[in-house]
């Protein structure tokens, strides 16, 4: 028996999907280079940032240049970004100040990013802690 289309479509409808969710994995991203944070600013709309990222005791650290930290102060659901990293997108990640950690995020970026030789020196102001969020 042939089932008409519309009800064929309503039958594969109904069917479960199962979708994966994004998975928050710091140690599978040490090896990656960047991550993209999401910034929504009343002058300047949505916009995605690449930054550098280290991954520290099992948590993903950045260390914000002043154009990337502008654009966390004026975001309008600050504390609170998106993120893209490894092919994966998180919609509710914190971004935590963390002056403390301030050298050894440093350090680490040092360690990683050949580059950062030149890097370190411009202004630094944010070292921060990206926290998921249960949503």
């Amino acid at each position: 028996m042939k089932l008409p289309a519309t009800l064929l479509t309503l039958a594969l409808l109904a069917l479960p999907v199962y979708v994966e969710a994004a998975e928050w994995s710091p140690e599978e991203w040490a090896a990656e280079e960047t991550l993209q944070f999401r910034s929504d600013c009343p002058d300047d709309g949505e916009h995605w940032s690449y930054v550098w990222l280290v991954v520290l005791d099992r948590e993903v650290w950045v260390r914000l240049g002043s154009k990337a930290a502008g654009r966390v102060d004026c975001n309008k659901t600050k504390p609170l970004t998106s993120i893209k990293i490894a092919g994966q997108e998180f919609e509710s990640v914190e971004l935590v100040d963390a002056p403390d950690m301030t050298d050894r995020v440093a350090a680490a970026m040092g360690e990683k990013y050949m580059s950062d030789m030149f890097i370190r020196y411009m202004n630094h102001p944010y070292t921060m802690k990206l926290v998921p969020k249960k949503e």
